[in-house]
């Protein structure tokens, strides 16, 4: 890094901070630290809810997600636009017209305090687990590849975020997040133009993706019926749809966005804007990738993208053994160019024929190279067992270090950490607001003035963000952070859904069947992952289903007891 990214990038992250301060500094009351005052209008809201939703390892996984995989992961997202409509229809309306402050309040109204307790518990831990993985995704892996302390970042992120966060509350974020958004997707417009400008000459954009297509990168959707099948039409659509129900209606990170919308009509259109933009910004991330992909088939690549990896194999034992599988992976790529030159010249002739062998020679030389990287990880992980062998979330980074100009590499890792902190903020924000109203405030026998409330929810925010720093500094990676993220998520948000659910459609039911089946259920889900019976995104349906179905049973249990059968 040059003395331009650097002033670009420490230029960028203090201009959020300072902005955030300056344009929302004095709440006086609950209302405005919380709900902003309920000022913000639909665009602000939109932006808002994307730019909690789509953290640093959006940026740095997805692209990384595509080279590996293609672009069916885009499936994941299928199931968000109808999940919209259902949240504008049924929760917006409700949660304005009951006036709360969170979405656990409800829960009370309708059940009773245990079971938004119940709720509000489960939120801070899945939450709170997650806040700390969106500070320590773009740490661990900026700390490997230029070599900064992970430690330390970690601590700059969490400080820079809990700044803006603690003294500004809701509106700073939401200002913020509109500023962030903004950066974040200039620089990945450029990043997308700057790859298509570094392929060959006479490479179209139209025979990129060809080339890209010919290695099944393009394969976007997937019907089989398979449950252990990750990313499928059929998940997106159902899982997905229920994963993206409970994330927006009852996480509060989300629900807080759109709690502060001018009114109902703005709030909606907010969400209906993501509804409508989401998938194609996902599309386009993915698309990044894909090109990525293209930009490596006519320019080397490291055989594993995680530069700790390599270290740590070419100073052990086996280093000799990776010698010889990096030497075989120069021969694969050479093996690789000719045949993208044989399908690019076969494109070009229009002979179907050899267009089709040509595409058979890339599908074989593409199988050598899987393999051998999978035997350079296996060399890996016996080299050090606690190196990351998986280096999907490395692939951009790599690819923005290596060959973007200075300057434009300041940018690209501007807009990693603005991700970052934009979804983190969003996360403390709302885990203060959960402690400070839903457990601390509704436990208190003693009513206190709204300064104390603002001043209490300012102290839990800053204690949220100290948590998730620490977290951070212990977590580890997973097999790929953006599904470490989602696969949190999924193992509590269905049950959460489900007590939603019953909340609204089901009045007969009471609070006590809702409880003891919500603890059952996160129960039952939590050995359901453990013992891999299906693929995460399912868990959200199996466990929303399954909450209603036990608590309906419980209910009519305890009917029974309370009101059983004259005899005859």
């Amino acid at each position: 890094m040059g003395n331009l990214d650097w002033f670009v990038l420490s230029g960028t992250l203090l201009f959020i901070v300072v902005y955030g301060v300056w344009k929302t500094k004095g709440s006086k009351n609950v209302s405005d630290y919380v709900l902003g005052g309920n000022q913000a209008r639909w665009w602000t809201i939109g932006l808002s809810v994307m730019a909690t939703q789509a953290s640093a390892i959006t940026f740095l996984s997805t692209p990384g997600q595509a080279f590996h995989d293609g672009m069916g992961f885009v499936q994941f997202y299928f199931g968000l636009p109808l999940a919209m409509i259902v949240i504008c229809m049924v929760f917006v309306p409700l949660y304005h017209k009951l006036k709360v402050y969170t979405a656990y309040e409800f829960l009370e109204r309708r059940f009773d305090l245990k079971t938004r307790s119940l709720a509000a518990i489960l939120f801070l831990i899945q939450r709170g687990l997650a806040a700390g993985i969106t500070i320590y995704a773009p740490s661990i892996i900026l700390s490997a590849v230029l070599g900064w302390d992970l430690l330390t970042l970690n601590i700059i992120i969490g400080i820079l975020v809990i700044i803006y966060t603690v003294s500004g509350g809701t509106k700073a974020v939401s200002v913020t997040q509109k500023q962030q958004m903004i950066i974040i997707m200039t620089g990945m417009f450029i990043a997308f133009f700057f790859i298509l400008g570094a392929l060959p000459p006479e490479l179209t954009f139209s025979n990129a993706l060809k080339i890209a297509g010919a290695s099944e990168k393009l394969n976007i959707l997937d019907f089989d019926l398979n449950t252990s099948s990750r990313y499928t039409f059929w998940s997106g659509i159902t899982g997905g749809f229920f994963l993206a129900l409970a994330y927006f209606g009852t996480d509060q990170s989300q629900v807080q966005r759109y709690l502060s919308g001018k009114s109902v009509r703005e709030s909606q259109l907010g969400l209906i804007f993501n509804g409508i933009f989401k998938i194609p910004m996902q599309f386009f991330i993915l698309l990044v990738g894909v090109m990525v992909f293209v930009f490596y088939q006519y320019n080397p690549s490291p055989i594993n993208f995680n530069p700790a990896a390599r270290i740590a194999v070419e100073n052990s034992e086996f280093s000799e053994d990776y010698q010889e599988l990096e030497d075989r992976h120069r021969e694969i790529e050479t093996e690789k160019l000719m045949a993208q030159d044989k399908f690019y010249a076969a494109l070009k002739l229009k002979e179907y024929a050899a267009t089709v062998e040509a595409k058979q020679q890339i599908l074989e030389v593409n199988q050598k190279e899987r393999v051998n990287r999978e035997r350079a990880k296996l060399l890996i992980a016996q080299a050090d067992d606690l190196v990351q062998t998986n280096d999907k979330d490395y692939v951009f980074i790599h690819f923005i270090l290596n060959n973007l100009p200075k300057g434009l590499i300041g940018l690209l890792l501007a807009v990693i950490l603005s991700a970052a902190m934009s979804s983190t903020a969003s996360e403390l924000n709302a885990l203060g607001t959960i402690t400070a109203l839903d457990l601390y405030k509704r436990n208190k026998k003693t009513e206190f003035s709204q300064k104390h409330y603002v001043k209490v929810s300012k102290g839990f925010t800053l204690m949220w963000g100290i948590i998730a720093i620490f977290i951070a500094g212990v977590a580890d990676l997973f097999d790929n952070l953006i599904q470490l993220v989602n696969i949190i998520g999924s193992i509590f948000y269905g049950n959460v859904l489900g007590i939603f659910l019953l909340a609204f459609f089901f009045k007969f039911i009471k609070g006590n069947a809702v409880f003891v089946a919500a603890i059952i259920t996160q129960a039952i889900v939590i050995v359901g992952f453990l013992g891999d019976w299906m693929s995460y995104l399912w868990l959200n349906a199996f466990g929303c289903t399954l909450v209603i179905l036990l608590a309906m049973a419980l209910e009519g249990f305890d009917r029974i007891l309370r009101n059983p059968p004259l005899e005859t």
